[in-house]
C-alpha cells in the first residue's frame, strides 16, 4: 500500500516535472523569436547624387570617379546585406544629346543593379535635364516617379519634386533647377497614402523639404504639414545640396545626405547603411564623408 502510494506520488511528480519542462520549452520559443526580431532590424543602403557622366571634372564634381566610388559602396553593401537600396536623385549628369545621356544611364545602372535586386530611384533635376521622365524610368525599369511600398513593417514613400510651379514636369531643359514643386495631384496622393497607412513612415526625396532657399521645394510647407498631420512619419532622407545637414521640424528628422560625386579619390566618397529597429529607432552608419546618426522613435503608441 505504501509502495503503491509512493509510486503514484513519484508518477505525479514526474508528470508535473515533465509538464513544467514542456511549458518552459514552449515559452522559450516566442522569447527567442522576440530576441531575433530585436537583433534583426530592417536594413537599407542609401546613396545620392552620383552625377555619373563620362566627361571631364567640373569644379569639385568628379563625374568619372562615380563608378569606382559606387563599387566601394557595393563592397560594403555586400557585407551588410540591405533589404533594398535607394538612390536619392541626380543619378546621372547632363549630356548634350539624348543618346549620350541614355548611355550614361545604362552604364551607371548596370553597376548599380549589381548591388541589390530591390532598388529604388528618386528623380533628381539632373536625371531629367536631357531625358524625359519616361525615358529615365524606362532606363531603370520603373513605372512611376512617386509611389509607396512596405518593407519589414515600415511604410516607405518616394516623392518626385521635378515639377515646375505651373505643374509641368521637368524635361529636356524646360525648367530652372530652383523651381521644384510637389504638384497638387501628387500632394493629394500623398495625403491619401498617409491617411490609409498605420505603419511608421520613412520618406525619400531629392529636393529638400526643410529649407526655403534655392535648394528647397517651393511648396514644402504644405508637404511638411501633410507629413506632420499623419503622426507616423519618422524621417525624410534627401539629397540635392550635396552636404551633410540635419533639421528636425515638427518631430520629423530631415536628413540631407552627402553627394557621392563631390571630391576626388576614395576618401571623398559618401554612402550609408540605415537600420530601422523593430521599435522604430533609426540608425545611420555613414561611410567616408557621410555622417552617422541615431534617432530613437518618439512616436511609439502607448
Amino acid at each position: 500500500m505504501d509502495f503503491d502510494r509512493q509510486m503514484n506520488t513519484n508518477s505525479r511528480r514526474a508528470f508535473m516535472q515533465n509538464g513544467v519542462l514542456i511549458l518552459a520549452a514552449a515559452s522559450l520559443k516566442p522569447a527567442k523569436l522576440l530576441a531575433d526580431e530585436k537583433a534583426a532590424p530592417l536594413r537599407v543602403g542609401v546613396v545620392t547624387d552620383l552625377h555619373y557622366a563620362d566627361k571631364p571634372t567640373a569644379g569639385s564634381r568628379h563625374y568619372r570617379e562615380t563608378l569606382g566610388k559606387l563599387e566601394e559602396a557595393g563592397t560594403q553593401f555586400q557585407k551588410d546585406q540591405p533589404t533594398f537600396i535607394v538612390e536619392l536623385g541626380d543619378f546621372i549628369d547632363a549630356a548634350p544629346e539624348v543618346e549620350v545621356e541614355q548611355r550614361y544611364l545604362k552604364t551607371v545602372n548596370h553597376e548599380f543593379s549589381k548591388l541589390c535586386k530591390d532598388r529604388h530611384y528618386v528623380l533628381g533635376n539632373h536625371c531629367v535635364d536631357t531625358l524625359k521622365k519616361n525615358e529615365f524610368l524606362e532606363g531603370v525599369e520603373k513605372e512611376k516617379s512617386y509611389y509607396s511600398f512596405d518593407r519589414g513593417g515600415i511604410h516607405f514613400i518616394v516623392l518626385d519634386s521635378c515639377f515646375r510651379s505651373d505643374g509641368k514636369p521637368y524635361e529636356r531643359r524646360n525648367f530652372e533647377w530652383t523651381d521644384p514643386n510637389i504638384p497638387p495631384a501628387e500632394l493629394e496622393w500623398l495625403k491619401s497614402d498617409l491617411q490609409a497607412n498605420q505603419k511608421p513612415v520613412v520618406v525619400f526625396a531629392h529636393q529638400r523639404l526643410d529649407v526655403s532657399n534655392s535648394y528647397g521645394v517651393k511648396n514644402n510647407a504644405d508637404v511638411r504639414q501633410a507629413l506632420e498631420s499623419s503622426g507616423n512619419v519618422l524621417a525624410v532622407f534627401q539629397g540635392h545640396s550635396h552636404k551633410n545637414e540635419l533639421n528636425t521640424i515638427g518631430g520629423i528628422h530631415y536628413c540631407t545626405m552627402v553627394a557621392m560625386v563631390e571630391g576626388s579619390g576614395a576618401a571623398n566618397n559618401g554612402y550609408s547603411i540605415m537600420d530601422i529597429d523593430p521599435d522604430g529607432t533609426i540608425r545611420i552608419t555613414g561611410f567616408r564623408n557621410q555622417k552617422g546618426y541615431v534617432w530613437p522613435n518618439t512616436k511609439q503608441q502607448s
